[in-house]
């Protein structure tokens, strides 16, 4: 719930998803598409044109003043992923982008099986920095002072790694055609906007005013090098996907 005290940030300087990401995630039928853990709605708006009616569904309540404010057309629900306010079989595809690793996968994972039809599709996603660029170092600048914090993207199996923590991928028994896919992408901000944006991650929301002072302190000094302040830069970015379609009942 710490997402909410920045709410405004938070949608002014989180990127929504690769509009090619939601090419491969979203399914022929798109009647009506859930955003699960909408946040600010940046999935949702991304939706907008892309199904016949979007609800989205989010448990912050000043996340979702935002996301409804913003988010014209759509239906805004109070709800999480363990308990999703839709009847059975009711939508045909459910998308998580960003919050699944802050949901209990077993309990969620069987919510929106229920949720969705038969053939339905569910999607994740994660949409960040690409970490294969080598001047853009967040987990330096922002590096936590406790050793045992660290961060990961590798994928394990069934789970993956995301901000250090091991994340389970939903039961495979629910789902059938398993798939996931990485699309690429850029977007264009100023250095002040680069660190502010990288300053809307929990563990720097979270952290003690002087880790944030000096995490800003680091990133400023090293891209300062590299970048004018006011000067527009391509960030390189990443969407992280994961689709699987509902089994049949």
């Amino acid at each position: 719930m710490s997402f909410g005290g920045i709410a405004g940030d938070y949608d002014r300087l989180r990127s929504g998803p690769a509009p090619a990401a939601l090419d491969w995630l979203l399914p022929a039928r798109r009647d009506v598409v859930v955003d699960l853990g909408a946040g600010t709605g940046l999935l949702t708006r991304a939706l907008a044109d892309r199904a016949g009616h979007v609800i989205a569904v989010e448990p912050d309540d000043r996340m979702r003043a935002v996301l409804a404010a913003r988010s014209p057309g759509a239906e805004v629900l109070a709800g999480r992923g363990e308990a999703i306010p839709l009847p059975d079989a009711s939508a045909d595809a459910v998308l998580i982008s960003s919050a699944w690793h802050w949901m209990d996968a077993a309990s969620a994972a069987r919510e929106v099986a229920r949720v969705l039809r038969d053939g339905g599709r569910f999607g994740i996603l994660w949409t960040g920095r690409d970490p294969a660029a080598p001047w853009l170092r967040p987990d330096d600048w922002f590096r936590s002072p406790d050793p045992a914090v660290q961060s990961g993207n590798g994928a394990d199996g069934d789970s993956l790694q995301y901000e250090g923590r091991r994340i389970d991928l939903p039961d495979p028994a629910l789902f059938a055609n398993i798939e996931s896919q990485a699309f690429r992408f850029s977007r264009s901000m100023t250095v002040r906007d680069l660190i502010d944006w990288l300053m809307t991650y929990s563990r720097v929301i979270t952290a003690t005013d002087d880790v944030r002072a000096a995490g800003r302190a680091r990133a400023e000094a090293a891209l300062a090098g590299l970048l004018r302040d006011g000067e527009l830069v391509e960030v390189p970015m990443r969407s992280r996907c994961w689709r699987a379609d509902r089994a049949p009942r």
